[in-house]
């Protein structure tokens, strides 16, 4: 079972994504565990501040090295694991780019720990000494890591056997290399009549029919088909 546990100033905005669907049927089967953690605990002042001014001056407050130290240190003692096991990872534009192979390692760990950075960003020693790892899923800038820590967790659960089922029946294939092999689905109606709309691509197009080799019946030039037509993602 993998462990996940995400540190965050706003806990409450995991409350409903966590509680719904497969991941929450994930975790009732103990496949995997999600906790949520208010970084706001390991503050050590009455107000549980955990940002300061920037030293040199700028815009915007950072986010302090201190309480996210202790934080990190405390989730540690929840999960018996080697080091080689667990991952701690910082989300920030400037990490390495997330990427299905990425899930695909994350999904070998025990234990993940999750530091999701607001404001203007986070004291540099977190990722110089705490994290091992910084991720960013995308060349965007987001107001917080909150998004980014459960596109983690999804796209890592999902590839644990007992999810979603054989991967194969779900037509993809998901290997350490060469992140997913996708074909081109279908499903009823066989033909579809859309509404005239000239500023539809498919302008011109009466109907929208599914690919006749799919209701043939005959599997292996099915399977011919889709091999020609799959999308290999190597990232």
């Amino acid at each position: 079972m993998i462990r996940f546990d995400i540190i965050s100033i706003f806990p409450e905005i995991f409350d409903s994504y966590f509680k719904v669907s497969l991941i929450d049927k994930a975790q009732k089967k103990k496949l995997i565990k999600v906790k949520i953690h208010d970084l706001r605990k390991w503050a050590t002042d009455k107000h549980h501040i955990i940002d300061d001014r920037p030293y040199g001056g700028g815009i915007g407050m950072v986010m302090k090295l201190e309480p996210i130290y202790k934080a990190v240190n405390e989730i540690k003692k929840l999960k018996k694991t080697t080091k080689r096991k667990r991952k701690i990872i910082l989300f920030t534009p400037r990490g390495k780019s997330y990427h299905q192979k990425t899930a695909y390692n994350i999904s070998k760990l025990d234990h993940v720990i999750m530091i999701c950075g607001r404001y203007e960003g986070i004291d540099e020693r977190v990722a110089k000494y705490i994290a091992d790892v910084e991720l960013s899923i995308g060349d965007y800038v987001l107001m917080g890591g909150e998004l980014a820590a459960m596109v983690v967790v999804e796209s890592t659960a999902r590839l644990i056997p007992g999810i979603l089922g054989k991967p194969q029946l779900l037509g993809e294939r998901t290997t350490k290399d060469k992140g997913f092999i996708e074909y081109l689905q279908y499903t009823r109606p066989e033909v579809f009549k859309p509404r005239p709309n000239r500023s539809s691509k498919a302008r011109g197009v009466k109907n929208w029919r599914v690919p006749k080799i799919l209701l043939s019946g005959d599997h292996k030039k099915i399977a011919e088909w889709r091999a020609e037509r799959r999308k290999i993602i190597n990232k």
